[in-house]
């Protein structure tokens, strides 16, 4: 089986791929070239489980395109990914960045359920270890199929805005902080020899 997307389009991969679940507004989500991706955003859902990020994977927040959010890939804790969007389909992951990137969501609480409160910011749940070991070969995998894969970037990185807390309006908080402050940035990227995202570039 082949990573849906890049996917039904020939030769066989050396690693097992992970499990296909498309979400049911799939076929909706806006086509693109497997050669216009160029950039891995990493992500963390912020809720408690699995089958609690596929509830909110699946609903609909654009009535006029009857889609969601979503990552294209979700890691569990146990480093068991599914994929939820094909690579030639445009997911809703990331303002600004969605058309040439790809996201992978690391199942973490966060800051679940006081995402926006101010008193409770403190980041509850690092990434582990069997959750890194599978990215990395995810991302091998992504590698050998987009001749254009070449950047990185935390889903903090692209998504800088402050918006009013939800105990005290006058106070701004981070809308992302995601995937973390500990996430092991220099880790990863030695073993997968992207590039990281440069702080100075543009992004909303």
């Amino acid at each position: 089986m082949l990573l849906a997307g890049a996917l039904a389009m020939g030769s066989t991969m050396a690693a097992e791929a992970p499990p296909f679940r498309p979400l049911s507004y799939q076929d909706r989500l806006e086509s693109r070239t497997l050669d216009s991706i160029e950039l891995l955003v990493i992500h963390a859902t912020e809720l408690p489980d699995l089958d609690m990020a596929r509830e909110y994977g699946e609903r609909i927040h654009y009535p006029g395109s009857r889609t969601g959010n979503s990552g294209h890939f979700y890691i569990d804790r146990e480093g068991r990914i599914e994929q939820w969007v094909a690579l030639d389909r445009v997911a809703h992951h990331v303002a600004g960045q969605n058309a040439n990137s790809i996201g992978v969501e690391l199942v973490s609480l966060g800051r679940y359920p006081d995402w926006l409160d101010s008193r409770h910011q403190d980041w509850q749940e690092p990434v582990n270890e069997a959750q890194l070991r599978a990215l990395i070969g995810l991302i091998d995998q992504l590698r050998t199929r987009l001749p254009n894969l070449n950047r990185i970037a935390g889903h903090d990185q692209l998504d800088r805005r402050r918006v009013p807390a939800s105990d005290d309006p006058s106070i701004q908080v981070r809308r992302k902080l995601d995937p973390g402050p500990e996430f092991p940035w220099s880790r990863l990227i030695e073993a997968t020899g992207l590039q990281p995202w440069n702080d100075g570039e543009t992004a909303p």
